[in-house]
């Protein structure tokens, strides 16, 4: 097919709260386009009929892009071009959009980011933590033992910072998490950015949890939460409950493995806190003490 012939995709950053916040190329986009594909048609209407735009709008929500990315490929290939947009901020991140950007890139079809807003790096921003490397988290789990666990990887990395999204009915229960963990980090904590009322919470999770107190009805519009781990909070080598060879040994009578297949295993294991450097090494110490 003539590459000319083929529509674009745009992946347009909308506003996460202060309608300003449309960039001049992003309003120019939309304008333009032949299809906008919306999280939410009647959330997205609001911001197109500020910024007076008509334009066709059809719904992109994660229930359904499985479906809609063949409808919107289909119509780029046939000349029109689509613009991607979420409720509020850049799409794909931790919004819909992944699947139809997967099957455009497939077809050929060419794809264009239109960068603007985005909580997480906005969150990171203000924070004023360390922000040499970060990761983004997405939400944080619901459940204790995902969180406990996503702590301990938190906890095991290199990088210090981390940005995440978290429901207003669910952040007095976030802080708590960490206030019940003991744990030695600090956080910031964004209420309604860009919006009138916007509101930043730091300190430890004991301080975050005395300002939102304070703030009274805390339970109210969207956070994006920032946390830093403290430096002697994470997890180093004198921290090992457990030997190298222990884990090895467990895992080969267990499983029935050699000790080479048995560094893999242990590599994989979740609760594993060692290199494979440093479990190849146990791996020689053991066939040097019992042969093999």
């Amino acid at each position: 097919m003539d590459e000319m012939t083929i529509g674009t995709l745009y992946i347009v950053a909308t506003p996460i709260g202060n309608s300003q916040d449309m960039s001049p190329r992003g309003k120019k986009i939309l304008s333009e386009v032949d299809i906008i594909a919306a999280e939410d048609t009647r959330r997205s209407m609001v911001l197109l009929n500020k910024l007076e735009i008509r334009n066709k709008l059809v719904s992109n929500h994660k229930f359904n892009e499985y479906g809609k990315a063949r409808y919107f490929i289909n119509e780029m290939l046939s000349g029109k071009s689509v613009a991607v947009i979420t409720d509020a901020g850049t799409p794909c991140i931790s919004d819909p959009g992944n699947e139809l950007i997967k099957a455009a890139v497939e077809a050929g079809i060419r794809v264009v980011g239109v960068p603007g807003c985005c909580a997480a790096v906005t969150a990171l921003s203000v924070s004023g933590f360390d922000l040499s490397s970060f990761m983004f988290l997405g939400f944080f789990p619901r459940e204790n033992v995902e969180r406990r666990r996503l702590l301990e990887k938190m906890r095991r990395g290199d990088t210090r910072s981390f940005a995440l999204y978290e429901s207003p009915k669910r952040i007095m229960d976030l802080v708590d998490f960490f206030i019940d963990s003991d744990a030695g980090v600090r956080m910031c904590l964004c209420n309604d950015l860009t919006k009138l009322h916007e509101m930043s919470f730091r300190g430890t999770p004991a301080q975050v949890k005395d300002q939102l107190l304070a703030k009274g009805n805390y339970d109210k519009g969207e956070y994006a939460v920032v946390i830093e781990i403290d430096n002697d909070y994470i997890f180093n080598k004198v921290e090992h409950t457990v030997t190298a060879e222990a884990m090895l040994v467990d895992a080969m009578v267990s499983g029935g493995i050699s000790p080479k297949e048995a560094v893999a295993a242990v590599l994989a294991d979740e609760n594993n806190s060692y290199s494979k450097n440093e479990l190849k090494a146990a791996a020689l110490n053991l066939k040097r003490l019992f042969g093999g």
